[in-house]
C-alpha cells in the first residue's frame, strides 16, 4: 500500500462501520473515513429486531453455522474461521457491550436497544479517528495510474485514496450496482431474499397476529420446505418458517413472478396420518362435546374454528357427530393445507438482498477485488444472503473484519 494510508469506506452501515473502526484501530497511522449517502449511519442497525438489534446467532461452529445461508455459505465456512459470532460476542463485550442469548438463537444486547450497538461503533470510530462524512453520495471510482482511486463525490471536490472499501448494503435495483460495472466487476441480478408471502384469498385476513409454534412450509412442486413458527398477517403468512423458505426460494420465486402454491402443516412434526389418529381419540374422548373444544393441539381457538369451518364443519357440532370424512377433511386442513401466493411484502424495513457482486471475483481470504489492487467488498454488496435470525449483521462483521485485517 502507498504510504500515504488514506483509506475509503464507501457506505456507513454494519459492515463498512465494522471494517473502518478496525482498520484505524489496527493500523493507528491509517487515515480512515467513510462515506454515506443518507442523512445517519448504521439506519438498519437502528430499525433491526423490532429496534433492539439482533447481533448475531448463538452458532459457534463454522460450518453449521454456514450452513444458514442460501448465498454464500461455502465461502463463509472459511471466513468464519478467522472471524465468527464467537469473535463477534468477544468484540462487543470487551468494549462493555454485553449480549444475550434468547430461545431461539437470537443475540440481542441485554439492554433490548439498539442504540447500544450503534453508540458503542460510534464511541470506537472516534477513539481510532475515523472520519464520518454523512450526504457524501459517490458516483464514480476511478483507479489511477499510481495504483490509487479518485472518487467523484456529488457536490464536492474528488478526492484521492490508497485503498477503497465498498460497502453498501444490498438494493433490489439493478441501477444502484451499475457504477461498479465500471471497475471491471459484473453484477448478479438482485432480486428480494427476506419476504412474507401474500395470499390470493384473504381467508385469515381477520387473524392478524394469530401465530403457531412450529409449522412447516413448502413450496408446491418443489423441495422447498422449512418449518419454525408461523404469524398469520394481514396479507397472508410471516414468521421464520416462511421466512426461511422466502430466503431459499428467492431467486425461484423471482422467476415466477411471486405467483405460487405453497402447502402447510400446521402441526409439524406430525404428519397426517398422526394427527388423524389424535382426531378420532379426541370423537371419542369429547363425544359429548362441540368440535371447537379441544385440548390436544397447540393451535389457537379463533384458528382452530377456522380450520373447521374450511373443512366445512360446524364448530357447534358435537364430536360424537363428525364422520371418518370429516375427520379427513379436517386433517387436511391442519397437516396439507395449500394456499395461492400472489405477490410478497418485504419483512419489516429488514430487507436482504440475493444478488451483487459474484463472490469468485473476490478472494474471500481477503475480501479485495481479484480484478483491482486495493480494492475490497464487504456486507450484502457482495451475493451473500442468509436466512432470519442474525445471520446477516454476521455476515456483514466478518466481511468487515477480514478486509480490515489486509488494509491493516
Amino acid at each position: 500500500m502507498p504510504t500515504s494510508n488514506k483509506l475509503a469506506i464507501i457506505g456507513g452501515g454494519a459492515a463498512g462501520f465494522f471494517a473502518a473502526v478496525n482498520a484505524a484501530r489496527l493500523n493507528p497511522d491509517l487515515n480512515v473515513t467513510i462515506f454515506e449517502k443518507s442523512r445517519e449511519v448504521l439506519s438498519k442497525v437502528r430499525i433491526s429486531g423490532g429496534g433492539r438489534c439482533n447481533v448475531t446467532h448463538h452458532c459457534f461452529d463454522p460450518e453449521i453455522m454456514s450452513k444458514a445461508y442460501p448465498r454464500g455459505g461455502r465461502e463463509l465456512r472459511w471466513a468464519f474461521e478467522q472471524f465468527q459470532p464467537a469473535d463477534t460476542v468477544s468484540w462487543f463485550e470487551n468494549r462493555g457491550v454485553e449480549l444475550k442469548t434468547e430461545s431461539d438463537g437470537r443475540m440481542f444486547p441485554t439492554t433490548d436497544d439498539s442504540a447500544t450497538i450503534i453508540n458503542c461503533l460510534k464511541r470506537e470510530a472516534d477513539k481510532h479517528g475515523v472520519d464520518i462524512c454523512t450526504r457524501y453520495r459517490i458516483e464514480a471510482i476511478q483507479p489511477t495510474d499510481d495504483e490509487r482511486f479518485k472518487l467523484s463525490i456529488r457536490g464536492h471536490e474528488p478526492q484521492i485514496f490508497d485503498s477503497v472499501v465498498i460497502a453498501t448494503g444490498g438494493s433490489n435495483r439493478r441501477s444502484t450496482y451499475e457504477w461498479l460495472e465500471d471497475l471491471e466487476h459484473s453484477i448478479i441480478e438482485p432480486v428480494p431474499s427476506l419476504f412474507t408471502f401474500n395470499f390470493k384469498e384473504k381467508i385469515f385476513e381477520d387473524l392478524t397476529g394469530i401465530s403457531v409454534s412450529n409449522g412447516s412450509v413448502s413450496i408446491a412442486g418443489t423441495s422447498y420446505q422449512h418449518d419454525g413458527p408461523i404469524l398469520i398477517t394481514h396479507w397472508g403468512l410471516s414468521g421464520p418458517a416462511v421466512l426461511k423458505t422466502s430466503s431459499w426460494a428467492a431467486r425461484y420465486l423471482y422467476e415466477q413472478n411471486y405467483d405460487f402454491t405453497i402447502q402447510v402443516n400446521w402441526l409439524y412434526p406430525l404428519n397426517s396420518q398422526e394427527v388423524q389418529l389424535k382426531l378420532k381419540k379426541l370423537r371419542d374422548i369429547n363425544a359429548r362435546k362441540t368440535a371447537q373444544k379441544q385440548d390436544s393441539f397447540p393451535i389457537p381457538n379463533r384458528l382452530w374454528n377456522r380450520f373447521l369451518e374450511l373443512a366445512e364443519i360446524d364448530p357447534k357440532r358435537r364430536w360424537a357427530e363428525l364422520s371418518n370424512e370429516n375427520i379427513h377433511h379436517l386433517t387436511e386442513q391442519l397437516t396439507n393445507a395449500t394456499y395461492d401466493i400472489e405477490g410478497k411484502t418485504t419483512y419489516k424495513e429488514e430487507f436482504v438482498t440475493s444478488g451483487g457482486i459474484p463472490l469468485d471475483e473476490v478472494n474471500m481470504g481477503t475480501m479485495e477485488s481479484k480484478k483491482i489492487s486495493n480494492l475490497y467488498f464487504a456486507g450484502e454488496v457482495l451475493n451473500i444472503d442468509g436466512i432470519t435470525g442474525g445471520y446477516n449483521f454476521q455476515s456483514a462483521w466478518t466481511t468487515g473484519w477480514i478486509a480490515a485485517q489486509d488494509i491493516s
